[in-house]
């Protein structure tokens, strides 16, 4: 049997993602991973392929073990698809988003990805692909985005080193790398603690078809960053050749607008 993992399929990108990928004519089944069970469910019955439902909480060590043994009871199965689209950020200093917040925001970000991607590799064979979301945050520091910021460019690097691994085995990664989403629930949650309007508006934001439609794409051609949008393709560009010091200085800037 051959299926599609995607984590944070609740709502936003991952449930878009999950819409694309159910025309896949190679696919059979779907795994869902969100907590809001509802949603899931929700999601499952509007989609054309068999969906297989898993309401978990990925920074709990005992739903990453979940997943691991419901594949190693699955049998003969193969993993076409694994899209990590479990994430979130806040905005605020750090003192404002405390310590508990930040840890489980480095928890779903980092370790999650991380480790679920790990758990599915033993399951996948030439011709794979792998998606980790990252976000145009990853090319510089953003300050009142500090953590956030800095898991998506720790996703960056280990998906730009996990590429290079894989390529001997026929396995793509592509590290997806967004400017702000419009149609999802990541602004509004990520404002949540942005108490003093430190971000005034998010001009130019993109949408979450265009995101997958592309980044999907991109992942079939082997690419491996994709940045889906323009204002994601510039910051790549001049992330790489702008001193960070600068970099801070446009973003406060930026974050005015």
């Amino acid at each position: 049997m051959r299926i599609a993992i995607i984590t944070g399929a609740s709502s936003g990108l991952g449930a878009e993602y999950a819409r694309l990928l159910a025309k896949d004519p190679g696919l059979e089944e779907i795994w869902l991973i969100a907590r809001r069970r509802e949603r899931l469910e929700a999601l499952g019955r509007s989609l054309p392929l068999p969906c297989r439902l898993l309401p978990l909480d990925l920074t709990q060590e005992e739903s990453l073990q979940q997943v691991q043994k419901r594949l190693q009871q699955a049998g003969n199965l193969t993993i076409d698809w694994l899209i990590n689209a479990a994430g979130f950020g806040r905005i605020g200093s750090c003192e404002t988003i405390g310590a508990a917040t930040t840890a489980r925001m480095i928890d779903l970000n980092c370790r999650a990805a991380v480790l679920l991607t790990e758990i599915c590799l033993p399951h996948m064979e030439k011709g794979a692909h792998i998606l980790e979301i990252c976000s145009c945050a990853a090319f510089q520091p953003i300050a009142y985005l500090t953590a956030y910021a800095a898991t998506k460019a720790f996703l960056l690097r280990y998906s730009r080193g996990l590429q290079a691994e894989l390529k001997p085995r026929g396995i793509s990664v592509t590290a997806v790398c967004p400017y702000w989403i419009r149609d999802t629930e990541f602004i509004a949650g990520a404002r949540e603690t942005d108490h003093e309007g430190l971000f005034h508006g998010f001009p130019l934001a993109t949408d979450k078809h265009t995101v997958a439609r592309r980044s999907l794409q991109a992942a079939r051609n082997g690419h491996a960053i994709c940045t889906p949008d323009l204002v994601a393709t510039l910051d790549r560009f001049f992330g790489a050749l702008v001193p960070d010091a600068l970099i801070l200085h446009l973003v406060n800037l930026y974050r005015h607008l």
